[in-house]
């Protein structure tokens, strides 16, 4: 079996468009409501590791991420309600950017 080479990127910037478009309130609190879950699943995935190496380490930044995370949906929660409550939808765009760092 042959090996293949990866393309080198031309940059070491990229942006990525992950959402943009204008969606029902019913529509936003799934789309928005996944984004945000699937980061702190990430975060809990990062400290059950943590914890796993060592039972006696400290997952203060992990922990307290989380916090923010279940913070920010309760915001988006509030916005999405009041979208909901007046009729209107909701514009998002979601850009990820990517780059090279040391």
């Amino acid at each position: 079996m042959e090996a293949k080479v990866l393309k080198e990127v031309a940059t070491d910037e990229r942006k990525i468009q992950l959402v943009d478009g204008t969606f029902t309130p019913t529509e936003a609190s799934d789309v928005i409501t996944a984004l945000i879950d699937e980061k702190i699943n990430f975060h809990k995935i990062q400290r059950l590791k943590i914890w796993e190496g060592n039972h006696l380490s400290t997952t203060k930044f992990l922990d307290s991420r989380i916090g923010e995370l279940e913070q920010e949906k309760s915001v988006a929660r509030n916005i999405i309600d009041q979208a909901r409550t007046k009729g209107k939808k909701i514009a998002i765009t979601g850009i990820l950017e990517m780059k090279y760092v040391d």
